[in-house]
Formats: C-alpha cells, structure tokens, sequence
C-alpha cells in the first residue's frame, strides 16, 4: 500500500479548493452574460448545486464513478454514503481517500451547472432542482466511471481524458444543446437582441475561472510532480491561444476585438485543454489552444444559424471545446511527457484516436439520451419552464423573491426610492457575442 505524502496531500488539498471557486466563478460568468431581472436565478443555478451536488455526492455519487465496476458500466454501493472512505490512501495514490473524494466532488458540482447555460432567463426552479439532482446521478456518475473508475469499459479500452474534457464537459454541453432545444427559445428571442447587462462581472468571472482551472487540470495529477506542473502550463497556453485567437477572428471579420470574445476564448482554450493537459506537449497545448477559439467561435455562430437558443452558449463552448480537446488528445498524446499515456497520431498511432472518436460518441450520446428523458418526464410531471408572465417579470423576483440591484437606500428591505441622478445606472452595455 501506497502512504500518505505530505506535498501530494497539500497539493490536491489545493486544488480541490482551486476547483470549488470555479462554481461560484462559473455564477459570475453565466450571471454577468443574462438581463438584470434573471441575475440571481442565474447565480442560483450554480451556488445550489454546492449544496445539492454534493448531497447526492456523498450519499450515492462517489460509489456509482469510483467503486469497483459492475460490468464495466457503473461502480456498486460499496462506498455509498461515504464507507470506507477514510484517511488511509485511496489505491494507486499518495493522498487520503477521503480527500480524492472531495477533489472529485468539486468535479461533479461544476458539471451540471454548466449546463445551466444552455436554459438560462426560462427554467422554474423546482425542475431546475429535479434535473439538477437526477442529471448528476444518471449521467455524471456512470461517464465518470466508464472514464476514471475502476473496469470502466472506456478507461478499460485505452481512451485518455486527463482531467475531464470527456466526463465534464462534453457530457454537460451535448445534454446542454438536448435541454436548449427542448425548452425552446426566450420570448422574444431572436428578433429581440439580448445583450449582456454587465460585462465586467462576466470577466471577473472568466479571470476567476482562468486561476481555478490550474487545480481542475493540475490538480488531476494527484500529486505536486512534473506532471502536474506540464498540465499547469498546459493549461495556462491553451487560454491565453484560446483569447488571442477569438480576438483576432474578431478583429478580422468587424474591425475590433470585444472583451466578450477574449473571455470566451480563453475558456474555450481552457475547456479543449482539459483532456490533453496531462498527455502532451507545451507546442500542443498551443495548437490546441488555438484551434478552440476559431472552432468554438465556430460553433457559437452556427447556432444562430441553426436556430436553437442555448443562451450562454454551453455547447458551443463546453460541448465544441470537450469534443475538440478529446479528439485532439488522440492527435498530440504523447509518452514522452507522460509515460503513463500513449502516443497519438502524430506518433503513428491510430489506435487512440479510433478510442478518442469512441469515447466521445459514446458519452455525447449517452448523455443527450437520458437528458432528453429527464427534460420530457420533468416537464410532464410539473412543467419545465416557466409561463411567459413570469419570464416577463424575470425570474428573479418571481421565484426567489429577491432583486439584483435595488435602486433603495438602507440594504435589502429598505423602502424603494427615487433614485438621485448620482445613483441612476449606467447603461447597459452593448457587446454581446452574435445570436446570444
């Protein structure tokens, strides 16, 4: 048996805090990105699922990704409400079972909330709470353990994700395009442009989730070594590519680059990176990066195009970028900077890339199916969208009771007042990505 190692347990403990600010990081991006009326609803999506994730994490989430598999599909109930998760190491690692229990569970938090993109300013909260809860359970424990469990039957096979470009966020932007498509488009939407309401939370958001995801991919290591620090710097090219390429196609095609666009680049880079960080190179890294913000920018175009209204777009980057970087990893993969993985394409070896297409299928599909089952059994039991009376008013009064920005003096439950021109507010601002 493997013993505790002090750096590898200060490390991951870390990480695992690096990778919990990233939900209220995500509440910042997501929030900043919606009208002012759905600001908390919005915000709420995320910081729920802290509380919600990891109830269902605890209990029965851990067991079903990390326990030893029943055919390959799912893990049992050995660990169900957390037995025999304790201090001794988790097999195969220098750290404490119970804190790579955790570390993964700030995995499973962010997962489903990305998909809360896709449904923004239109979803009630109750459904909200139901598909939040059954998605983690239905979906994101069983891809996790196809992936990371032990006799998954796609860890099993050869396919590689390092650090969740398969499990986290394909998984979350195919169910994201299922649920978008779904519960239709915002009233209005798209003769009516919807713009951002406040773009420097949404940055300060994007800059947060930049500093956690040094935890999510370096923290993947499980250990403070060089392959963590590969996949630290992976991770930090693959953004700063990721910014610099959708600026410039910005700067190209209207003359001017917009801080919307270097965000969301930079996240489509962190997103494509993320199965790689740990299976290739610096120079990769860098292709990589900016290959995923000329296809994500793609992708976010397209849906204009298409039709369907994934408000913050979710697939377009999480689902686009997951399935870039899974496909990517079989072209990069190589052994050289981790002897641990397998060489790629540009090695002469198809045979990962064929299990990077498989794994990518597989998960997209298996995820959209069930999501699709969800949403339709959701809705028939008690509805899955708000009536329009309620998306007129903006959820955030009609479902939580609460306003964003009160115009009052004297905090929450102050009387309204007239505002003074000192206190009138700005304008909003007017970027926003095309058909968002």
């Amino acid at each position: 048996m493997n013993e505790i190692n002090a750096s590898d347990t200060t490390w991951l403990l870390v990480s695992s805090a690096l990778v919990l600010l990233m939900t209220p990081a995500l509440a910042l991006f997501y929030g900043g990105m919606v009208r002012t009326k759905n600001t908390l609803s919005t915000f709420m999506h995320s910081f729920f699922a802290m509380g919600l994730v990891t109830l269902a994490w605890v209990t029965l989430g851990y067991s079903m990704a990390f326990a030893e598999s029943r055919g390959g599909f799912i893990g049992g109930l050995d660990h169900a409400f957390l037995n025999g998760v304790g201090t001794d190491p988790r097999s195969g690692t220098t750290v404490p079972h119970i804190l790579f229990m955790a570390f993964q569970m700030m995995f499973a938090i962010i997962t489903p909330a990305l998909i809360s993109g896709a449904y923004a300013e239109r979803i009630k909260f109750s459904s909200y709470v139901v598909f939040t809860l059954l998605w983690s359970l239905a979906v994101y424990s069983p891809v996790c353990h196809w992936v990371w469990g032990p006799g998954g039957w796609l860890g099993a096979r050869g396919a590689l994700d390092f650090a969740g470009g398969t499990v986290v966020h394909l998984a979350s932007g195919a169910s994201a395009l299922v649920v978008a498509i779904l519960v239709g488009k915002r009233k209005g939407y798209p003769a009516r442009k919807i713009v951002p309401h406040n773009l420097t939370m949404t940055l300060l958001g994007a800059g947060l989730l930049w500093f956690g995801w040094f935890g999510f991919n370096a923290g993947s290591a499980l250990a403070a070594n060089g392959l963590a620090a590969v996949a630290f710097v992976n991770t930090h090219i693959a953004a700063a590519l990721g910014a610099l390429a959708w600026a410039l196609i910005e700067a190209v095609r209207y003359g001017k680059p917009s801080l919307l666009g270097v965000a969301s680049g930079l996240v489509a880079g962190l997103v494509a990176i993320t199965p790689a960080a740990g299976f290739v190179g610096p120079m990769g890294a860098m292709v990589i990066g900016l290959a995923a913000g000329a296809v994500c920018y793609g992708a976010v175009m397209l849906k204009g195009k298409l039709g369907y209204d994934d408000s913050l777009d979710a697939f377009g980057i999480h689902g686009v970028g997951g399935l870039l970087g899974a496909l990517l990893t079989g072209v990069f993969a190589s052994k050289v900077w981790n002897p641990a993985g397998q060489d790629g394409l540009l090695a002469g070896n198809t045979a990962l890339f064929v299990e990077q297409v498989i794994a990518a299928v597989a998960a997209a599909a298996y995820a959209g199916v069930v999501t699709f089952v969800l949403v339709k059994g959701i809705g028939a039991v008690i509805g899955f969208r708000v009536d329009e009376e309620v998306e007129d008013e903006g959820l955030d009064g009609a479902l939580h009771g609460e306003e964003a920005y009160s115009l009052g003096e004297g905090g929450a439950h102050a009387a309204v007042q007239a505002p003074t021109p000192s206190s009138v507010p700005a304008p909003a601002p007017v970027l926003a990505r095309e058909g968002a």
